[in-house]
């Protein structure tokens, strides 16, 4: 720990990115007067009405980059999608970038991300890198069963660019992988989890208590999780210790959500991991002594670790874009859920609702798991817009 912690912390935090992650992000620092800026190609961005600051620039335009990073003393990312290589050249030059630009340069590529398992001795799922499309048909010979999970290398996020494809469709050319990819062994009824890990800046390393997680099947977006995870101490144990292990094994500070598969033999793999806050983390803002954005606050400020122990079971409902909703819009049963005690309702702040599109999240707290799980019913059924 550092013994010459003080506040306030004279320091400027520049974020790339200005969606609801950095929103979220401020929001969490305002009790310590902490500066924000922040570049983004929209100034009606969710961070927008928070930030001291607002760039208007391309997240993976180099000058916009350089330009936030001449005002600001630590930079961080909301989202992987951004011009890593200016980063590594900003820190050559002394910046300091939290999570570092070789952890980023590691997680935009799955295909680099398998590898850094394999190489660390990170239990994940058997993968062939294809990065020829027309050899997909020959790459799938080497996986048992009917089915292969189809991870684009670039570019994917909340759950586009993942495909579970049958391997005749593959074969037949029916389905076709518009880039190099990662092809992986397909585990049938697996349970998915998470674990948010948060890596200070003198080598201490914490995690927050195993999050049980819920997709939607359709679009692959989590539609609901609650935590403490329904399981066995010795399987939140060995999750929260593989979790931990990767995130040891990137050396680099930052708040890290690690996603796992636990499968029917109860072998738990790292699916992937997400240097920054993540969805499913929301729950923390409420039902944690410190919430994920107030740890990563923590981070960047080199501030000592928050407990990250919970302080009542608690879930999280997305509120997402109905099917063939656009423009304005409400919550339908506003009303019932600001009635209902130990329920919490997050806006993002964004002026369109569009299918599928986040908009907000609901937090639901309870005295014990079965009171918890049995609430979170009720409200998700309150969790549409109008």
């Amino acid at each position: 720990m550092n013994s010459n912690v003080k506040l306030p912390v004279d320091i400027r935090i520049g974020v790339i990115g200005g969606g609801q992650l950095g929103k979220m992000l401020i929001e969490a620092s305002r009790p310590w007067n902490i500066q924000y800026s922040v570049l983004e190609n929209d100034l009606n961005c969710p961070a927008a009405a928070l930030a001291n600051h607002v760039i208007l620039g391309g997240l993976k335009d180099a000058e916009s980059i350089q330009k936030l990073a001449a005002e600001c003393d630590v930079l961080t990312y909301e989202i992987e999608h951004i011009n890593s290589r200016v980063l590594m050249e900003l820190e050559e030059s002394g910046k300091t970038v939290i999570p570092s630009a070789r952890t980023l340069q590691i997680i935009q590529d799955k295909g680099l991300q398998k590898h850094f398992y394999q190489k660390h001795a990170i239990p994940t799922a058997d993968f062939v890198i294809c990065d020829n499309p027309a050899g997909l048909a020959e790459a799938v010979k080497s996986f048992g069963g009917d089915k292969v999970v189809v991870k684009q290398r670039m570019g994917g996020y909340d759950g586009k660019g993942v495909d579970i494809v049958t391997k005749s469709d593959i074969q037949t050319g029916l389905f076709q992988s518009p880039g190099p990819c990662v092809v992986e062994y397909f585990h049938e009824n697996i349970t998915e989890y998470s674990v948010i890990v948060a890596a200070d800046q003198f080598g201490n390393v914490v995690t927050y208590p195993l999050i049980e997680m819920y997709f939607n099947p359709q679009s692959n977006l989590v539609e609901f999780l609650f935590s403490p995870a329904e399981t066995t101490p010795d399987l939140e144990a060995e999750c929260r210790n593989v979790a931990m292990h990767a995130v040891r094994e990137l050396k680099s500070p930052g708040l890290f959500a690690v996603e796992l598969f636990v499968t029917q033999s109860a072998e738990v793999l790292v699916n992937e991991i997400a240097p920054r806050p993540h969805n499913s983390g929301h729950h923390t803002i409420e039902g944690s002594y410190t919430s994920q954005f107030e740890q990563l606050n923590r981070i960047l400020l080199g501030l000592p670790l928050g407990n990250t122990e919970m302080i009542q079971p608690s879930a999280m409902i997305n509120l997402v874009g109905g099917e063939g909703q656009t423009g304005a819009y409400k919550l339908k049963y506003a009303e019932k859920l600001l009635s209902e005690p130990g329920v919490y309702v997050h806006l993002y702040n964004k002026s369109e609702i569009r299918p599928q599109r986040k908009m907000g999240h609901i937090t639901v707290m309870a005295e014990t798991l079965q009171e918890l799980l049995d609430k979170a019913g009720k409200i998700r059924d309150w969790a549409v817009f109008e």
